[in-house]
């Protein structure tokens, strides 16, 4: 069985990370009995650079015709001083609407070897905490209609955050079925005492909340979300919310885990082609001197794997490698205590093809 898989290696330290991912994509295939065609394309800066467009057509074809997509990561300073529409990161709005991705999966667990790296009080360390944030992703302000004029105070800008009701509504029954599969406990994260946008949210939370009953649905205003995920991070389980929100929390709750160089995430839609993504940042700082961590573009590879590719085996063989690694104490720069020894990305990737062995 073969594999096409588009391969967006991107800006910063995306080209490091996502060969990693590669090679450990190759040894699982090879242990697995299937192959993979990676064939690779432009996004973000580097296709600025190339091409003059953040996303050329080139690479939206490639990907709808992929059975999924790897991406590395997009963005850095170089880009900042072009206007809007032709920043890296219009790339990555505009490939998951092309694909139409509109939701958003980011898992965010303190594995037990990592408790010494959460910056949480020890007693909420030693609780530990396992949840799954459901960011709602091609609607909201990131997509309402943005722009300047001229005020009441002089110059101004806007951006404008709508919702559908079939927006909210296709993320929650996304939400919803997800939580069936874990603890039947749901939060909707909105902020329905100032928004109109978020009291529609809402209301159409609550009607789905209907439809499952074995579900428990708690709402949740997004300010105070933000403070109790600091306070008692173990009382979440799925959460789902809004695309903004859900940006600003997920990146909370990442580094609660100890690093956002761990976190993978899925943006899924109505195929099975899907987008796997770490979700940091190119880290431009330490692009190409071999720092990066590899594990968040590895876990998404194996997201891929079980959510796209159909092969959940074969996923839970990588993230089984990655535990064993980190249980012996193998760390890279980010998540090494002061003392410690760090390991390059390619010695990580190394110790993690090691185990798969």
């Amino acid at each position: 069985m073969n594999y096409n898989i588009a391969v967006i290696e991107g800006d910063g330290i995306g080209p490091e990370i996502v060969n990693s991912a590669l090679e450990v994509l190759t040894a699982v295939g090879k242990k697995f009995k299937f192959d993979f065609v990676f064939k690779k394309v432009r996004a973000g800066g580097n296709a600025i650079d190339h091409t003059g467009t953040p996303l050329p057509q080139e690479t939206v074809k490639t990907c709808l015709e992929a059975n999924s997509v790897l991406l590395g990561a997009v963005g850095g300073p170089k880009w900042d001083v072009l206007p809007g529409h032709l920043r890296p990161e219009k790339a990555l709005l505009g490939i998951r609407k092309e694909l139409g991705l509109y939701a958003n999966l980011r898992p965010a667990r303190l594995l037990p070897e990592l408790k010494d790296a959460c910056p949480l009080k020890k007693e909420v360390a030693d609780a530990g905490f396992d949840m799954i944030i459901v960011r709602e992703l091609t609607g909201g302000m990131y997509f309402g209609e943005s722009g300047r004029r001229e005020g009441k105070y002089g110059p101004e800008a806007y951006d404008t955050e709508c919702y559908s009701e079939m927006e909210i509504e296709r993320i929650g029954v996304t939400a919803f079925e997800l939580a069936r599969t874990r603890s039947k406990k749901l939060i909707s994260i909105d902020k329905a005492n100032v928004l109109e946008s978020s009291r529609l949210w809402r209301e159409v939370m609550h009607r789905l909340a209907e439809k499952y009953p074995d579900v428990t649905l708690t709402d949740m205003l997004v300010d105070n979300a933000a403070m109790q995920l600091v306070k008692n991070p173990k009382q979440f389980d799925v959460v789902v919310t809004s695309n903004m929100f859900g940006d600003i929390l997920s990146d909370e709750a990442s580094q609660i885990t100890g690093s956002i160089g761990l976190l993978p995430s899925a943006s899924l839609g109505e195929t099975k082609r899907g987008l796997y993504e770490p979700i940091h940042g190119s880290a431009p700082d330490i692009a190409g001197q071999d720092k990066a961590n590899p594990i968040a573009t590895i876990l998404s590879a194996a997201m891929m794997l079980r959510l796209s590719l159909m092969q959940p085996e074969a996923a839970q063989f990588v993230e089984d490698a990655v535990s064993r690694v980190l249980a012996k104490g193998l760390r890279t720069a980010d998540i090494a205590l002061p003392g410690e020894k760090a390991l390059s990305c390619s010695a990580m990737t190394k110790a993690i093809l090691d185990e798969l062995k």
